[in-house]
């Protein structure tokens, strides 16, 4: 199985104007992963759809992604809101009034997660989700499951972006998946970086954003003493691919830039290909 992820999109920085940048970047993810061959199974888009979560940016939204030819699931960031993402797309299934749902596929089974807190930046995860949550993970707990959510709940040394280990929110989601072997791994956003660790025994990896990135400082700050840094880039945008081998989960790290090519398949490498392939178990 094969999914893609776009996350961070932040459309309506630019609210007035009809060539915004972030549009430009978002249709250059989408345009890359529509060519992709094999095509990826489904499109998963990680929160921060929107930059003030106001619907002419959500119209928008559904605007672009109407040209990807396999299902796209989403979830909630911190500057989305949810009133005007469930009246723009209302076939997105909610449960007590968050955005979280399971897909169940023949190879893996997502559970989609709401860690919005409006008005927060950082993630929330209350004991009404974690409920559903704890319930969706005893209903099967045999199937591989990977969950799907905004905010990642590690601390990744980047501090004035980072969550840390001690909120909340991030304690009651372990307590929640503890015990359930079943997780197989976490796909996230946020961050603007792509970063590749654990979560515990889960495997997390965390998606760069189509819109600008976080700029990669592991320094500490003060906020009292502005000290020049780069905080944000515009490096290409983002794309990642989540490939489930019926073991685990491998993720890919790409961009949507055209890259310079300085080898091709040809019959100068085919001895190479050959050599390679024979080596493995018949």
């Amino acid at each position: 199985m094969l999914m893609a992820q776009i996350t961070d999109i932040h459309l309506g920085f630019d609210p007035d104007n009809p060539a915004e940048f972030n549009r430009k970047r978002l249709d250059q993810a989408i345009k890359k992963i529509c060519a992709m061959v094999p095509q990826p199974d489904l499109l998963l888009a990680t929160g921060d759809l929107v930059d003030r979560g106001d619907q002419e940016s959500y119209r928008r939204l559904e605007n672009a992604l109407s040209v990807v030819p396999f299902p796209v699931h989403m979830c909630l960031g911190n500057h989305d809101l949810r009133a005007p993402f469930r009246k723009q797309f209302p076939d997105v299934p909610t449960a007590d009034g968050f955005v979280q749902y399971e897909i169940d596929t023949e190879a893996l089974r997502l559970l989609f997660l709401d860690t919005l807190e409006e008005g927060r930046h950082g993630g929330a995860f209350c004991e009404t989700r974690a409920k559903w949550l704890s319930e969706k993970l005893l209903e099967d707990p045999d199937k591989p499951t990977i969950l799907i959510l905004h905010h990642p709940p590690v601390e990744s040394g980047i501090e004035w972006m980072t969550t840390h280990p001690d909120e909340p929110w991030v304690a009651r989601l372990a307590d929640t998946v503890a015990g359930h072997e079943q997780v197989r791994g976490m796909i996230t956003g946020h961050l603007h970086r792509n970063i590749s660790t654990w979560w515990g025994d889960i495997s997390l990896a965390i998606c760069a954003s189509t819109a600008p990135q976080v700029a990669l400082d592991l320094k500490p700050i003060d906020p009292d003493h502005p000290d020049g840094r780069n905080m944000i880039v515009a490096d290409p945008p983002a794309i990642a691919l989540h490939y489930w081998n019926g073991r685990q989960l491998v993720s890919h790290f790409e961009n949507a830039e055209e890259h310079v090519m300085l080898a091709r398949y040809d019959e100068n490498l085919q001895p190479l290909v050959r050599a390679l392939l024979d080596e493995r178990p018949s």
